[in-house]
């Protein structure tokens, strides 16, 4: 199927746009010729932050789990993306909240008004092995979108990096600088299949412009990389001189659980870190063949993270 171009005034809603996913998108379509954008997020730093670097986006600052006048963001519009998701965290009702309730209501509003496209994030940890608060809630989350009988397409993205990053290598780029030595879990072979977040948004745009109308996709990184040689990479390209020390999977699990007890929002939990070392291996389709868009390899994806003028010194908050 052949893409369809969009008119630079098409209306695009983002709700939870001022995260990873959104905050890159919005900079692929501004670049795009995209200007009429309104990104909805609860987060209000995270939004000031996307009005610092793309002051002509609207941005509106509301909870899309809770009824209100964010709603009326949906009128006249063409295009939504269901962006809006609780990733990490130790309070289950906050995942119910974020990706089950917020779905909901704007699934409600993309029937109310007639709204030609939607495109929906889910994930990969919809087919993990892992357990925890997220997985649970994603899939749940998904099936809403299923059982909907609106027709979209469905993306299942592996762990993303990429500009903004304040959850993963991002995240662990800073930390890097922060310690005397980085501590690895174990012996560090726990396979990834990282995805550029870059190419995760083209991918995303594709299908705003109708190449893939529905079904659902596993858009998962085409280089399988243990997560040591991902801290070894990041070393490289930020130049860190920081040593990298292996520590027993005992001991970094319970530094977590403790730091877990002071930290309302701790960066990383025990839950992912079960979910590091749950050996998941995902699919790999030939998502570049049919969303029409190039592969950007690993190695150029993490220098392109860290060393670009634009956005690389840019992040989010928690």
């Amino acid at each position: 199927m052949q893409s369809t171009a969009l008119s630079p005034d098409t209306k695009i809603v983002l709700p939870g746009g001022a995260g990873l996913v959104g905050q890159n998108l919005v900079a692929r379509l501004r670049a795009k010729g995209y200007r009429h954008l309104i990104v909805i997020d609860k987060h209000r730093s995270n939004l000031e932050v996307l009005k610092s670097v793309q002051p002509d986006v609207t941005t509106v600052l509301a909870d899309v789990s809770q009824p209100g006048e964010w709603q009326r963001c949906f009128e006249g519009a063409q295009v939504v993306v269901m962006l809006q998701a609780q990733i990490g965290g130790n309070d289950y009702q906050e995942f119910v909240r974020n990706n089950v309730d917020s779905t909901r209501l704007i699934l409600d509003l993309v029937r109310q008004h007639d709204i030609a496209t939607l495109v929906h994030i889910s994930s990969s940890v919809v087919e993990s092995l892992a357990d925890d608060f997220y997985t649970q809630t994603k899939k749940e989350q998904e099936q809403l979108v299923v059982q909907s009988g609106i027709a979209c397409p469905i993306l299942r993205p592996t762990l993303m990096f990429g500009w903004f990053d304040r959850k993963h290598l991002g995240w662990l780029s800073r930390f890097m600088q922060k310690v005397p030595f980085f501590p690895i879990p174990g012996h560090g072979r726990y396979m990834r299949q990282p995805l550029y977040v870059g190419d995760f948004c083209n991918v995303i745009i594709s299908s705003i412009q109708g190449r893939v109308k529905h079904g659902i996709y596993n858009i998962s990184g085409h280089e399988k990389v243990d997560y040591i040689d991902i801290i070894r990479e990041i070393k490289r390209a930020t130049r860190s001189r920081t040593p990298i020390v292996r520590v027993p999977y005992s001991a970094f699990y319970a530094a977590l659980w403790v730091w877990g007890l002071f930290d309302k929002n701790p960066p990383f939990t025990t839950q992912q870190l079960a979910a590091l070392s749950a050996k998941d291996e995902f699919e790999v389709i030939d998502w570049p063949g049919i969303f029409g868009i190039p592969r950007t390899s690993f190695r150029d994806a993490v220098e392109e993270t860290f060393n670009d003028p634009r956005y690389s010194s840019v992040a989010l908050e928690f």
